[in-house]
């Protein structure tokens, strides 16, 4: 007789047997699956491939013959050659010729690329949405930016209040049939009656500045000139305000020029602008810049005082309770960083970077303002105090912790009350207002987030959403993270990486690598519509946070700056090596990208290391280190990079200036440098000699061409229409390349 065991056991076998069968076809099936799946993926792959192989073959690349003098210069006993020295002249008529015909065959390229229609077309589709800026409130009406999808440029809009129909104030748009002139400012006056805004033009740093009457919505005569770098500030009545200017430039000097002896004035509503009273100027400093600010309650006029983009500051100020009173050097010397956030009477609260790399905000008593009679308000942290606003009657404090935004709330007294919730990791900017507003706006967004605009309430922390866009994709099919990396000195770099889940670390992935390194501007996430499109078709975004920036304070900076400006370029390169080492990709497949200084930064990277490359896209750069210095603004980076007029930081800077350090015979990577003919802060003939000299060194069959935008500049106030264009362009140039 058998065991109830054994029974049990013939059964289970009974079982096995009739479930083998199946199984094993089950697996056989999903074997066969898999592997057609796997298939198929390959000869998707290598159709795209021999695509862009064939698209490449039937694009014939005939540069345009670019001369070369024999032009030298003598740098400290060394002789350079600047064998293009003609190009800086940018509008001349050779130059002009140049331009056309670079132009012709790099869009004659483009135009044949495969990709770049569905790049276009999607681009168009995910910019179509509604955009806000966060609102100010002046004399009780709101002013808010508003773009209904697709304009140009959007509109400024006014509401009585924030339940009331809101009415267009200034359309932009209106202004010129191609979208090229942009609000680049705007101010209102106190009782909310008056707005003087300012209009950049085909992209210029240069500043027209106007008046509306708000009641009626009719622009006044008023029309300031030859604006740059000021913001306006409107004194207690109303009835004018106060801007800096340079003198009017040379005829044909106007985009190249050099921009020293900045002056501050006072503009009267109504008058013409050579009756403007000048106020403040320095004949003996031709390098100092001024910004006037008038403090909330009416009481002083403060004078920031700037030299350059270095980090150091000087704050004069001025009493405006008697007239003519004379301006009193608070804080002299451009011994630190110092901004004033707020007064309270005779009370200064300034942020300062004094005694404190991370920054910390103190309060000076003009009455005696001697260091010994300071007062620390919010002392320094481990995090970068990035800045403070004064509203509500409580500090909001903007802080920075691993390259993402936090926000805390103090008393005047320093005293901490809370922390602001965010919806996830990101970036926040915002939390202007009055001293005494209820109530304030801030914006948000990562790289997955569309810039979202919430309404803070100063008294309860509460956060609300107040206009959230509406895009046409799913932030939830993708995901960021932070990695750590070392550089080649062992010091720990951040770096976020964005891509679809799910991402198979297979060495094969298409990724941009994106980063800056410079002038203490900190990389944050933030949305865009252009990484979005390549996320969605499988790529990867990376951006670093190289030293250079601001993401760890004063020191971070510093790390990166004069003759410590290779430890950038050994960052992002450590960067590439990362993402090729950890099997997000390969060298084929990696694209770098960067603008202004960022394009600095890929021209380095592309010179020093060339074969580490699969693409790359150097926007507005500074290319030429030895002769940035003598046009417009760029003498003000000097105490960034240094100046090939000294001996010591000429060698420096030889070392790896991109436009010096391209050398005949190599082969560098797929390479479309991107300018503009408006730039007139990195101008440039930057990007001419550099894309003309790497031609001519260039021994591969890899594209390297130069697209060059038409009534365009740094970037700022770039229309719609042109934005889509120029990031179609570079998309589908990247994935090109990146695919061949």
């Amino acid at each position: 007789m058998s065991s109830p065991y054994a029974s049990s056991r013939y059964c289970a076998a009974r079982k096995l047997i009739r479930i083998r069968p199946i199984a094993i076809w089950a697996l056989t099936v999903l074997l066969a699956t898999s592997a057609l799946l796997a298939d198929g993926r390959r000869r998707r792959r290598l159709r795209r491939r021999r695509e862009a192989q064939a698209q490449q073959e039937n694009v014939t690349l005939n540069y345009p013959t670019t001369h070369r003098s024999e032009h030298v210069d003598d740098y400290h006993g060394e002789t350079v050659a600047d064998p293009y020295r003609w190009l800086e002249n940018v509008d001349s008529p050779k130059s002009r010729d140049w331009i056309e015909r670079q132009n012709k065959v790099t869009f004659g390229y483009l135009s044949r690329l495969p990709q770049r229609e569905a790049y276009r077309k999607r681009l168009t589709e995910l910019w179509n949405y509604e955009r806000f800026g966060a609102p100010t409130k002046k004399g009780g009406r709101y002013f808010f930016s508003h773009n209904d999808g697709l304009q140009n440029q959007s509109v400024l809009f006014v509401a009585e209040s924030l339940d009331a129909e809101p009415r267009v104030l200034l359309d932009p748009n209106t202004l010129s049939e191609d979208g090229t002139v942009a609000l680049a400012g705007y101010r209102v006056s106190d009782d909310g009656k008056r707005l003087a805004y300012g209009l950049a033009a085909d992209g210029s740093d240069w500043r027209e500045w106007k008046v509306i009457d708000i009641d009626s919505g009719k622009p006044l005569d008023d029309h300031l000139k030859w604006v740059k770098f000021s913001g306006v500030s409107w004194t207690p009545d109303n009835q004018g305000f106060y801007y800096s200017r340079y003198d009017e430039p040379e005829a044909g000097k106007e985009f190249t020029g050099a921009n020293y002896h900045q002056k501050l004035y006072y503009h009267r509503v109504g008058e013409p602008q050579s009756k403007d009273r000048l106020v403040y100027q320095r004949k003996d400093e031709k390098e100092w810049g001024f910004d006037g600010d008038v403090t909330e309650d009416g009481r002083y006029l403060i004078i920031s005082v700037w030299r350059g983009t270095e980090r150091k500051t000087q704050i004069f100020y001025r009493s405006l309770a008697e007239e003519n009173s004379a301006v009193v050097e608070l804080l002299a010397g451009f011994d630190a960083e110092y901004n004033v956030v707020g007064n309270r009477d005779g009370l200064l609260w300034v942020l300062t970077d004094l005694e404190a790399p991370n920054r910390r905000l103190i309060a000076i008593d003009t009455s005696q303002p001697e260091p010994e009679h300071w007062r620390e308000v919010i002392p320094e942290s481990k995090h970068v105090l990035r800045g403070v606003s004064l509203v509500g009657g409580r500090f909001v404090a903007s802080y920075l912790e691993d390259a993402h935004s936090v926000m805390k709330v103090f008393s005047t007294d320093g005293e901490f009350v809370r922390d602001v919730e965010f919806p996830g990791i990101g970036s926040a900017g915002g939390f202007s207002g009055r001293g005494d507003d209820p109530e304030t706006y801030y914006v948000f967004s990562n790289y997955t987030t569309p810039s979202t605009v919430y309404r803070y309430d100063v008294a309860t922390g509460e956060s609300r959403v107040h206009r959230r866009p509406e895009v046409d994709f799913d932030p939830d099919a993708f995901e960021t993270r932070q990695v750590f990396f070392k550089s080649k000195d062992g010091t720990r770099v951040p770096m976020f990486i964005t891509h679809k889940k799910g991402l198979e670390l297979n060495g094969d992935n298409p990724t941009i690598l994106y980063a800056y390194g410079g002038f203490n501007i900190s990389l944050t996430p933030s949305f865009s519509v252009s990484n979005l499109t390549w996320l969605e078709r499988g790529g990867v975004y990376a951006v670093a946070n190289l030293r250079g920036g601001g993401e760890y304070g004063r020191t971070w900076h510093e790390a990166g700056m004069l003759d410590r400006k290779q430890n950038v370029f050994d960052d992002f390169i450590a960067a590439a090596e990362w993402l090729i080492e950890n099997k997000y990709t390969q060298t084929k497949r990696l694209a770098i990208r960067g603008g202004s200084n960022g394009g600095l930064l890929v021209g380095a990277a592309i010179t020093q290391r060339p074969e580490l490359y699969g693409a790359a896209v150097p926007a507005v750069g500074v290319m030429d280190m030895l002769r940035y210095h003598k046009f417009t603004i760029g003498w003000a980076w000097v105490s960034e990079y240094g100046s090939s007029d000294d001996s010591q930081q000429f060698r420096n800077l030889r070392k790896y200036s991109p436009l010096h350090n391209l050398k005949p015979g190599v082969a560098y990577p797929p390479t479309l440098v991107t300018t503009a003919d408006h730039d007139d802060r990195v101008v440039p003939s930057h990007s001419f000699k550099f894309a003309a000299q790497l031609q001519h060194a260039h021994a591969g069959d890899a594209p390297v061409l130069i697209r060059i935008e038409s009534s365009a500049g740094h970037g700022a106030g770039t229309p719609t229409s042109k934005l889509i264009e120029s990031a179609a362009d570079a998309l589908a140039f990247i994935e090109a390349a990146t695919t061949d």
